[in-house]
């Protein structure tokens, strides 16, 4: 077999279809968020403004931050020196964990390498271990949480997207003996909707079923602490696992899990992702405590994030744009074809300096094609008015289909 052709012809496949991945060369600018420099392959490099970044708050650059991680690295150095069992445990990573078992006023929290190593070795550790388990998973779970439900081998059924009464028919065929766990999100980062969480607590408490939330486009973001969705609504403590991701709302990198002791005592004793995994380094779980303490002390940052994202809404609407209203901060721009998504996604970027990726398929549906926007606290009016100037050009160039 000519092996290096297959990867070739692979490529090509994905070319033309319109769904080959160009990664934007990006030098962000400290201080100047949400503008950064981008490199271009001939050596050229401009200003952009960016319009895609999980960074939801900004808190990537937060000076409180980038001083604790600076002031870390000259006391520890640069790495941990291990996996957690073997000399990696710092005492930068406990307190970490402290923090964030206290945002989620659980007694326990554990933190790994991401918010998907997370997802991945909690679900396939929790239902591979407890005999008989039944995973019953939304059916727009994302990709982590699928593949922890797939590496676990345990029985699973997949539910209609934030579908109460499927998943109670789903509940309800499952031998009540049998142990039962619901895995969900609370914001579903391509829709923006959120899940019925109450709703799916309430099934869970009848069926005796275990609750895992995966919380990572929420935490830091809603709640007067930051503690997600579940904080927002007063549900925390009718949840069994609490996943996040320190990735997006708090601006650094890392996952983890809250819930009991003994739970993540479990996931830490048995869980091949976390234990065979080299630890965080310590300067990284320094500048996450610190933006997880400040969010908690800064509603205002979400109360402005969330104005942001509706006024974002609304000036597209009032432009005609085929803008996907959701309950969250997602603010997606339907497309509904890969090459066109893409040559947008690139007219902007060549032409209005404003980068906003194309998210096509596996990751949404074919024919579901969009641009996904995620303003911040520091988008101004002014950065909206040429975005949505900007859209209006590229769409009527393109003959994209407006609103309906």
């Amino acid at each position: 077999m000519n092996y290096e052709q297959f990867f070739a012809d692979k490529i090509a496949e994905l070319e033309a279809e319109g769904r080959y991945r160009v990664f934007a060369d990006i030098e962000r600018q400290a201080g100047k968020f949400p503008k950064a420099t981008v490199h271009a392959k001939n050596g050229e490099s401009k200003e952009i403004t960016v319009w895609c970044s999980n960074d939801y708050m900004g808190m990537g650059q937060n000076p409180v931050a980038v001083k604790a991680m600076r002031d870390t690295a000259q006391g520890y150095g640069v790495g941990a020196g291990g996996t957690r069992n073997i000399s990696g445990t710092m005492h930068e990573h406990v307190l970490l964990e402290e923090s964030l078992a206290d945002l989620h006023d659980k007694e326990s929290a554990l933190i790994f390498q991401s918010g998907w190593v997370a997802n991945l070795t909690t679900l396939s550790t929790v239902a591979s271990m407890i005999p008989g388990c039944v995973i019953i998973s939304d059916s727009k779970n994302h990709n982590s949480m699928i593949e922890g439900i797939r590496h676990s081998r345990a029985e699973k059924h997949i539910f209609r997207h934030n579908d109460l009464e499927d998943l109670e028919n789903i509940l309800k065929s499952i031998d009540p003996s049998r142990p039962k766990l619901i895995a969900f999100e609370s914001v579903y980062s391509m829709e923006g909707d959120i899940g019925p969480i109450k709703g799916i607590c309430d099934l869970a408490d009848k069926y005796d079923a275990m609750t895992f939330i995966d919380e990572v486009h929420a935490v830091g973001l809603y709640g007067k602490r930051g503690g997600g969705v579940a904080e927002r609504e007063g549900l925390m403590d009718r949840i069994t696992i609490i996943q996040g991701t320190l990735a997006k709302g708090y601006g650094v990198i890392g996952g983890y899990i809250a819930g009991t002791k003994a739970m993540c005592d479990f996931v830490r004793s048995y869980g091949t992702g976390f234990i065979f995994s080299s630890s965080m380094p310590p300067a990284v779980a320094a500048a996450a405590r610190a933006n997880v303490n400040y969010m908690k002390e800064h509603n205002e940052l979400r109360e402005r994030h969330q104005e942001r994202a509706a006024t974002l809404k609304k000036r597209f609407q009032d432009a005609g744009l085929p803008v996907l209203i959701s309950e969250s901060h997602i603010v997606p721009v339907m497309v509904g074809d890969a090459v066109l998504c893409k040559q947008a996604s690139d007219d902007l970027m060549a032409l209005h300096n404003i980068y906003v990726q194309p998210i096509n398929y596996p990751t949404v549906e074919r024919g579901t094609e969009r641009l996904r926007f995620t303003p911040t606290p520091h988008h101004t009016d002014a950065l909206m008015d040429e975005l949505v100037a900007a859209l209006v050009e590229v769409w009527g160039r393109l003959g994209l289909k407006d609103a309906a």
